[in-house]
């Protein structure tokens, strides 16, 4: 798997992702134009979409209907370090979801591949090449 980042001006920084462009910026105060989510945004959007589309998994197998749940997605910054202590997911449900899946439902969302990746990090490598002028 490769992805292209590539920067098309002022603070944006922008990834080709298969036939996809996401796109990022900065807010305003760091000198961007806030047209599109920052790069940790989308990090955060990523825990929060991946849990759910295990929660939609869950209930489109079990034949529940899924209007009316949404995923809450709260996050708690350490004061001193300015870093994320606690990432919290509420699983909103209405009244009629079967109760007997309520504790299943929450097992789908923590199978989240972004979180398990989290939970046992890859190994980073970063390194430079210069690309050959074109003749």
């Amino acid at each position: 798997m490769e992805m292209e980042i590539f920067f098309p001006g002022g603070k944006r920084v922008d990834a080709n992702i298969r036939d996809f462009t996401v796109q990022t910026d900065q807010m305003k105060e760091k000198g961007g134009e806030d047209e599109a989510p920052t790069p940790f945004e989308l990090f955060l959007a990523s825990l929060g979409t991946c849990a759910g589309i295990y929660v939609l998994s869950f209930c489109q197998s079990h034949h529940i209907p899924t209007e009316g749940i949404r995923l809450l997605q709260r996050m708690e910054r350490n004061p001193v370090t300015g870093m994320l202590d606690r990432i919290e997911l509420e699983i909103l449900l209405p009244a009629d979801f079967p109760a007997k899946y309520r504790t299943a439902v929450i097992r789908s969302a923590e199978k989240c591949a972004v979180k398990k990746h989290l939970e046992q990090p890859p190994q980073f490598s970063i390194t430079t090449r210069q690309d050959l002028p074109v003749s």
